[in-house]
């Protein structure tokens, strides 16, 4: 049984709700969606019920989830190349690190060179480039899980600044300790214990 043009257009409101902004894609959804309920419509169902059964067999976790998927697979490459850089960059930076604190145990020159340009490539390049990965993984799930993230690498990467000032003795550590530390007790640890509950209860 087909499908009205109101009910159609109730669909392609619903995906549009659902945050798809590629319109190819919420074209495919819509004709697939439309498919699946006039396959299985019975008329004894309401056709909410059909639309939320269709929407949950194509999509367990929310049609945004379908967007997020088929971007990455358009952009694997760049992706892929995006990761190797990060974590070279971050294999870098621990090599860095730990020959700076080789060298300076071992009394040799370039140690503290070899230890602040390690420690500043680790807070300043690996984990703003890790935050933003774990960004665009969560950026359809939940605010807080997003706050989670861009809150948790803040209370980092200034945290991690006020030590090397702390190391070096220069002005400014203590207030920079203090921002990173309320960062990530009244930011960071909330979000993080409230997506803890939130994923135990589901």
């Amino acid at each position: 049984m087909k499908l009205t043009e109101q009910q159609e257009e109730m669909i392609r409101a619903f995906v549009e709700a659902q945050g798809v902004k590629r319109p190819t894609l919420c074209d495919d959804l819509v004709d697939h969606l439309c498919c699946v309920i006039e396959s299985q419509r019975a008329a004894d169902t309401p056709f909410e019920q059909m639309l939320e059964n269709a929407v949950r067999e194509l999509a367990p976790d929310g049609l945004a989830e379908i967007e997020y998927q088929t971007v990455f697979l358009l952009n694997s490459k760049r992706i892929i190349i995006m990761k190797k850089l990060t974590y070279f960059i971050g294999f870098i930076g621990s090599v860095a690190l730990a020959a700076g604190v080789l060298f300076k145990l071992l009394h040799w020159s370039g140690g503290n060179q070899l230890f602040i340009s390690g420690f500043l490539t680790l807070l300043l390049i690996f984990i703003p480039f890790v935050a933003f990965d774990r960004y665009k993984v969560a950026i359809s799930k939940a605010l807080s899980e997003r706050l989670k993230i861009i809150l948790g690498a803040t209370s980092a990467i200034i945290t991690g600044i006020a030590a090397l000032f702390k190391v070096l003795h220069l002005q400014g550590a203590n207030i920079m300790l203090i921002l990173g530390a309320f960062i990530f007790i009244a930011g960071f640890l909330p979000f993080l214990f409230f997506t803890m509950y939130k994923k135990s209860v589901s």
